[in-house]
């Protein structure tokens, strides 16, 4: 059954997509047509590019892994907990969300340098380069990416019931069995809802990783700077070429997390 106002809705959704979406993206298109198709080969593929491609990708996917991990943990403890400090720690999930990402790299950077509270740690006794390394590009994306995971799943946790868990310990269930068999299956799609969100947030990320990389080619370059060095530069049919690459690879990349989540929603 159609809904009234049908056409006049689906119209506006169109239009108001086109606007915003589709239209920057036709552009981004455009400008790359002033390329030739040899010059947009050797700009893509160019060494500094491609070196750039493997620590954003790299990056991206290891910090939405670990917050997969920790923000699943950190959910689970604010929904089935109650201890002091719970509301507290809830609203500092938040964040990274509030928070501009210029500041939280000027954080990140201050806390992780061989001068601060735990870059002087962790290099004086683990002999450990935080800032300036791919590992500083990590820690900035995994500090974005938490309340993804964590916003994600709290209304799925919140959603179980308990008494299927009371039925599994009747049965004889442990409490491991319990949670693989019937709380990881119930809440899967919801983790990997919140994983896909934290890899396509972190997987553009600007602000918070251009100060703590330090920005050496070949090194802890990522994309989104390239992209940005080359439109100071005046080379948009560049850029805008990168931007390309990186854009088609983003879609395939959220189309098979998607494809992932559907089969596992579909199985359970």
């Amino acid at each position: 059954m159609r809904l009234p106002g049908f056409r006049l809705t689906f119209g506006f959704t169109v239009t108001y997509l086109s606007l915003v979406v589709l239209i920057p993206l036709s552009l981004l298109v455009w400008h790359t047509f002033n390329l030739t198709f040899t010059d947009f080969i050797n700009t893509v593929t160019s060494r500094q590019v491609v070196a750039s491609y493997r620590l954003t990708f790299t990056a991206t996917l290891l910090a939405a892994l670990t917050n997969a991990v920790f923000g699943f943990m950190l959910a689970w403890s604010l929904v089935r907990y109650r201890f002091p400090g719970r509301r507290f720690i809830d609203a500092i999930v938040d964040i990274p969300f509030a928070m501009p990402t210029a500041v939280s790299g000027i954080a990140l950077t201050t806390l992780c340098a061989n001068t601060g509270w735990v870059g002087y740690y962790a290099e004086k006794y683990l002999g450990w380069q935080l800032a300036y390394t791919p590992t500083g590009v990590y820690i900035a994306l995994t500090f974005i990416g938490l309340p993804f995971v964590v916003r994600t799943l709290q209304p799925a946790l919140e959603d179980l019931d308990k008494d299927v868990e009371e039925a599994a310990e009747a049965l004889g269930a442990t409490r491991f069995q319990t949670f693989r068999r019937i709380l990881f299956p119930a809440v899967l799609p919801a983790l990997l809802t919140g994983f896909t969100l934290a890899f396509a947030r972190a997987l553009g990320e600007y602000g918070s990783v251009v100060f703590i990389a330090g920005n050496i080619p070949f090194s802890t370059e990522i994309t989104s700077l390239l992209i940005y060095t080359k439109l100071e530069e005046f080379e948009y049919p560049k850029a805008t070429a990168i931007a390309l690459v990186m854009l088609v690879a983003s879609f395939f990349s959220m189309l098979f997390i998607n494809l992932i989540q559907w089969y596992t929603s579909k199985n359970n």
